[in-house]
């Protein structure tokens, strides 16, 4: 069985963003995202289950990454989480872009990969349920779809493979569904299905040895204008700083003045 998982480089939360000229986050630091490391985790217990269940069963587990150069950070955390290799998809012509371009170059990443390194084993694509940056959440659904139709199991709390079906628990609502697909299938996995592993020294050095592969649209027979964006960003800048709340001192007035107050913001 081959469980691809898909993971992002995005913006260091603890850093300040800066806005570039080209009106977008300039991203000279970044990390793998949090989110990202759920669908991880979600592939390594598939893994152990199965091999437990039926120790004549391999299960592969691979990280794919888009973006520049610096994205193999990112990619590098995903090896020491777990992850047996990485593919690094890293081309000029995919600067910005959008989820109609990123679902076409991941698709036909993911197919490259499956096709010429395991053609004969059921394949499960996870991702995360959005990612920190862009949080459309929208890619597993356009990826399934580019990927030849596949079912799009998206919101994963928890998830499980028996036989050639996986099976999902998923909140809709308020409503707790329990959904089953046939493989391949694409599931986007929530914050809630699991807790994160984190590496250990030993597990550090051993991602060192582990393969990576870096692609460009060449390699996957795509051309620029297969993955050309249709969204062009025309604006940006940074969120004005929150204001300080003010504060009512209660003198025996605070409720004249909090209505006061909600009638000035008009609250009232």
């Amino acid at each position: 069985m081959h469980i691809l998982t898909l993971v992002k480089w995005v913006p260091d939360a603890q850093l300040e963003r800066t806005i570039g000229e080209d009106r977008r986050v300039e991203r000279t630091e970044g990390v793998l995202g949090e989110l990202d490391e759920y669908p991880i985790e979600a592939a390594l217990q598939i893994r152990e289950a199965l091999e437990k269940s039926a120790p004549e069963t391999t299960v592969r587990v691979t990280a794919l990454i888009m973006g520049p150069d610096g994205a193999s950070t990112a990619l590098k955390k995903a090896l020491q989480i777990g992850a047996d290799e990485g593919f690094h998809l890293d081309d000029e012509q995919l600067a910005a872009a959008d989820i109609y371009a990123t679902s076409a170059a991941l698709a036909g990443a993911i197919t490259h990969i499956h096709k010429n390194h395991d053609a004969d084993s059921q394949l499960l694509v996870l991702t995360g349920m959005a990612s920190e940056d862009g949080e459309s959440g929208a890619v597993p659904a356009q990826l399934a779809q580019r990927l030849g139709g596949l079912a799009a199991l998206t919101q994963a709390t928890s998830l499980t493979v028996e036989s050639d079906r996986v099976v999902v628990d998923r909140v809709s609502g308020n409503t707790r569904q329990k959904v089953a697909a046939g493989l391949p299938a694409v599931v986007s996995v929530t914050d809630q299905a699991n807790e994160p592993r984190y590496p250990n020294f030993k597990a550090i050095m051993k991602a060192r040895k582990k393969p990576v592969t870096t692609l460009s649209l060449a390699d996957l027979g795509l051309t620029a204008i297969a993955v050309q964006s249709k969204i062009s960003l025309i604006a940006a800048e940074p969120r004005p700083e929150r204001e300080a709340g003010q504060i009512i001192h209660d003198d025996g007035t605070a409720g004249t003045q909090l209505a006061d107050y909600l009638e000035k913001e008009g609250l009232l």
